[in-house]
């Protein structure tokens, strides 16, 4: 008989990284998947900085950087013309540890997922399918069935890490609004030689046509992603030979040799909601949109650490259950800023129109160098792909503003200048941080509180991050800043505490075996 609090379904990136957060946070859980196995298909591939920085927390950025390709120039090419080149080393040096796109399979990005779950001996229940569930506000019943077998168990949460056809969203009969592109797409995993840079992302800008060529496994494989003509797009069955001479012309390639090849159809969609009751959904079971900028996999990862440090605390009654409720007020904001963003670019990009062609031609490769010549630019760049600019600032659970940050952001990294104040996130406990001096009466409250006090040295690297001399921040398990107080107020502290009833986590060994 499993003793589980929580039931994950669900073990692609999302769920995986659920299981792990949980590990770490010490909530006993099942993971299960109806497939036999991890994905064999390279699918999703840019790992951001936001992921990374979670990583980093739960121990392994940089086993996943070293089993990467770092991307860091991206360039703009008509065929084999150069149009601009950009470095990201040049945008995110001071704003993250990781400063760049990590090229990182998805099939690899599991593998390895799963065996830091197995390392904390957690096996994924492979050919395990959910096929019912019933909330009664008390616990969950769920229904799963392995090999024609059914078992019955229940659980405090049921979290739906599913899929785009997720059965938990379809068992709590949430709309999935949006549409599909009329484009039809292909992906190629190829080897290849000509004008793009190996190692690097290339953009391939044509009057009717756009290609995408960045590397996936080392720096002799190359991904391809582009339109389909039109002439060819209701053709049922399409094979590369068929896009072969239009690509090559495009992006300036010569093809040696295919290793994958698959035309599909993109859809942008958000679900009505990620929460009714003891139910949860996160990742594709919540939000789908277009690959522009790699955003896709990364943000179902945020769902799932924004999700396992609020379970962990209600479970472990070191918060008041109503911190629920903001899961899903903060990441549905985010997925529906995402897909309209992501889609007004990716039809700019991608429309066959007099207007879109003009973009991608003109608009485009003038612009965009342009406003990543100032600094200003390429920070906000930066910020705007590597995930690092979500906030939280309409939610309850975010007060207050000191120096440039509001309650809501992300702390600021403040690393490289003989400390780095992202290291004692490892604990993914909440904590405040100070930078300059600490009063008594602020190491006396988050003593009494049993909250850690970390005080980190006043230099030009916290003023130019936007931190406040001897403001105090609150920072909760993920990173983000719950209270920004520059009085250093421990009244303040108290009643925020106090109001979502927030303990300090107590360090115990839990096991799933």
């Amino acid at each position: 008989m499993h003793v589980a609090e929580v039931l994950i379904v669900g073990a692609g990136p999302s769920g995986l990284v659920l299981a792990l957060c949980l590990t770490k946070l010490g909530v006993k859980f099942r993971i299960v998947e109806k497939n036999s196995g991890p994905g064999q298909a390279s699918r999703a591939i840019a790992v951001q900085a936001r992921v990374l920085e979670f990583y980093r927390q739960l121990g392994f950025a940089d086993d996943v950087v070293n089993g990467g390709l770092k991307m860091e120039r991206l360039h703009l090419r008509n065929g084999s013309r150069e149009i601009a080149a950009l470095r990201f080393g040049d945008f995110g040096e001071s704003l993250s540890a990781f400063p760049f796109v990590l090229s990182y399979p998805q099939d690899v990005h599991e593998k390895l997922l799963i065996e830091k779950l197995r390392a904390n001996g957690v096996e994924v229940e492979w050919n395990t399918e959910l096929a019912g569930f019933v909330d009664d506000g008390e616990r969950v019943r769920v229904t799963l069935r392995s090999k024609g077998v059914e078992e019955v168990s229940e659980v405090a949460f049921l979290c739906g890490c599913d899929g785009a056809h997720s059965r938990v969203r379809q068992g709590l009969n949430l709309k999935f609004s949006g549409g599909t592109y009329e484009q039809r797409f292909f992906v190629a995993d190829v080897e290849e030689t000509g004008a793009p840079v190996k190692g690097d992302i290339n953009i391939c800008l044509g009057p009717d046509a756009f290609c995408l060529v960045f590397p996936i496994r080392n720096v002799n494989q190359d991904r391809l992603i582009g339109i389909v003509p039109k002439e060819l797009a209701d053709r049922e069955n399409i094979a590369f030979d068929d896009v072969r001479s239009d690509v090559e012309k495009l992006a300036g390639v010569h093809v040696h040799k295919v290793n994958w090849f698959s035309t599909y159809n993109i859809h942008h969609r958000v679900a009505g909601h990620f929460r009714v009751g003891r139910v949860f959904i996160a990742g594709d079971a919540g939000h789908v949109h277009s690959p522009v900028g790699g955003q896709g996999m990364n943000t179902g990862i945020g769902d799932a650490v924004n999700m396992a440090w609020k379970l962990a605390a209600v479970l472990q009654r070191r918060a008041d259950a109503s911190i629920l409720d903001t899961y899903e007020t903060e990441r549905v904001a985010f997925a529906h800023s995402l897909v309209a963003t992501t889609d007004r670019a990716f039809q700019a990009i991608v429309g066959r129109g007099l207007s879109s062609s003009m973009f991608r031609l003109v608009v485009f490769p003038i612009l965009l160098p342009l406003a990543l010549k100032f600094s200003r630019g390429r920070k906000a760049q930066f910020r705007l792909i590597s995930q690092i600019r979500i906030n939280y600032r309409e939610s309850v659970l975010s007060e207050g503003m000191a120096g440039e940050v509001q309650g809501g952001d992300r702390l600021p990294w403040a690393g490289g200048a003989g400390s780095d104040n992202f290291e004692p996130f490892n604990s993914m406990d909440w904590q405040v941080h100070v930078y300059g001096e600490a009063s008594q009466g602020l190491r006396d409250s988050a003593a009494r509180r049993e909250i850690p006090l970390h005080v980190f040295p006043w230099n030009a690297v916290a003023q130019e991050a936007g931190l406040a001399k001897n403001a105090a921040y609150l920072v909760r398990p993920d990173g983000h800043v719950a209270l920004a107080d520059s009085k250093q107020d421990a009244n303040v502290l108290e009643r925020f505490l106090e109001r979502f009833k927030i303990k300090a986590r107590v360090l115990t060994l839990s096991s799933n075996r």
